[in-house]
């Protein structure tokens, strides 16, 4: 379970967890009954092409973060064009996803150091400067 964590830690997993499952879920309401679907759009190569390379560019993310930046921009301008291919964006569901995920991805900085919790920067604090008495 280590290996995972720092694994994950030496890139924007969630960022690409995130646009894969967008691009996912917008894949699966193309199949949606009639009934359901809202919005037809290109029911041609395009409704099922840009999910699937929105799925492909979190894969990306995750396993060349190198890459992200560019990665990320392709995602974000894939998830907003499935409003006009697919279902509305998927129910709104997998745009939000997608371009949550490729806003993630996109600010995720490599060497980052560990952020502190507050209640050890606060006792850290308090340690150091003596209490002010009257």
């Amino acid at each position: 379970m280590n290996r995972f964590r720092e694994w994950r830690g030496q890139r924007p997993f969630v960022g690409g967890l995130l646009l894969a499952l967008g691009g996912a879920e917008i894949l699966v309401t193309m199949k949606a009954p009639l009934p359901v679907i809202l919005h037809i759009g290109m029911q041609g190569l395009a409704g099922y092409l840009i999910p699937g390379v929105m799925i492909v560019c979190g894969l990306l993310i995750m396993f060349n973060p190198a890459q992200r930046l560019f990665y990320s921009i392709i995602g974000v301008l894939l998830s907003v064009g499935t409003w006009l291919t697919s279902n509305i964006g998927g129910f709104v569901i997998g745009l939000v996803l997608g371009v949550t995920g490729s806003v993630l991805a996109f600010g995720w900085l490599p060497d980052q150091e560990p952020r502190k919790k507050r209640h050890l920067l606060r006792r850290h604090r308090d340690q150091a400067s003596p209490a002010a008495t009257p």
